[in-house]
């Protein structure tokens, strides 16, 4: 009677090793391109020697040429404005919007979720929403990278999932008391909502902080500009710095144009890199729970 409980451990446990397996290699192919990123930006130049994993011996002048750039810190500091602004407005006036959904005595939510679905399968194309950009005199402004794209339907689906499992009686309990819907959605609906919170906040700063094509289409201003035009002038247009052919070339003989490049992939994936292992946790629950329970 053992013998099939044995067999059946067995078999997980084979299923388990095939799974640490595939997630090892997983993990080596993507970290592999990071690793060997870095170790060329470490690298010192050595003329027809390439690296593929360890750097060739080490030097930080890549990164002294590039934190010297007066670019590289207002680049930054626009990415990191434009980053949390987006994404605290986005949870915002997405969850204002998910609240409603959840309300029985709310009579509007069937024409509502009808127009807010529309949205998902049609869209204008990028000429009108050029011409609606300028014409709400948002061209070549901060608001233009904030405003544009603060509410997408796909989040208020999720977000309305989570928030009709929270337990009505709840709310219940806190209109018996006198609250509005203000306070019961900031502060009861919100605070139990952190993991779908941080999840969407992951995706939301990873999504600003690499958004370049909205700062390309909208944007004249250098001020303006966010780190990762930047980091598309040094990679396609082998734009490294506002300075004269002598300086480069004096630059030169201590980097290569590729230890430049890999330095400024490092520093522009840096923060994100800093951010995730504290939203991590909140990931695989916000998901799941966002989007499984009804």
């Amino acid at each position: 009677m053992k013998e099939p409980g044995i067999r059946g451990l067995n078999r997980m446990q084979v299923f388990d090793y095939i799974n640490y397996a595939v997630i090892a290699l997983l993990c080596a192919a993507f970290l592999y391109p990071v690793i060997l990123t870095f170790s060329i930006s470490v690298s010192k130049p050595v003329f027809g020697e390439s690296v593929y994993f360890l750097p060739t011996g080490f030097n930080l002048d890549s990164y002294k040429f590039l934190l010297n750039d007066s670019r590289l810190m207002r680049y930054y500091l626009n990415s990191v404005f434009y980053s949390t602004a987006s994404t605290l407005l986005s949870l915002t006036l997405t969850s204002l919007m998910a609240y409603p959904f959840i309300i029985p005595i709310f009579k509007g939510k069937k024409l509502l979720n009808i127009m807010m679905i529309v949205t998902m399968f049609f869209s204008g194309g990028l000429v009108p929403y050029y011409f609606v950009i300028r014409a709400l005199g948002m061209l070549n402004t901060i608001w233009v990278m904030i405003i544009p794209g603060a509410v997408a339907a796909w989040n208020v689906v999720i977000f309305r999932t989570f928030f009709s499992s929270i337990p009505a009686d709840l709310r219940e309990s806190a209109y018996i008391d006198g609250a509005g819907h203000f306070t019961v959605l900031f502060m009861i609906i919100i605070p139990v909502s952190k993991p779908l919170l941080a999840t969407f906040a992951l995706f939301g700063l990873v999504g600003k902080w690499n958004d370049f094509f909205t700062a390309l289409m909208f944007l004249r201003s250098n001020a303006l500009m966010p780190m990762q035009m930047l980091l598309r002038r040094m990679l396609v247009l082998m734009d490294f710095r506002e300075a004269d052919n002598r300086d480069l070339q004096l630059i030169y003989s201590a980097v290569t144009s590729r230890t430049m490049k890999c330095a400024a992939v490092i520093i522009t994936i840096l923060p994100i890199m800093c951010v995730y292992p504290f939203l991590q946790k909140y990931f695989t629950k916000g998901i799941l729970v966002g989007s499984l329970k009804s």
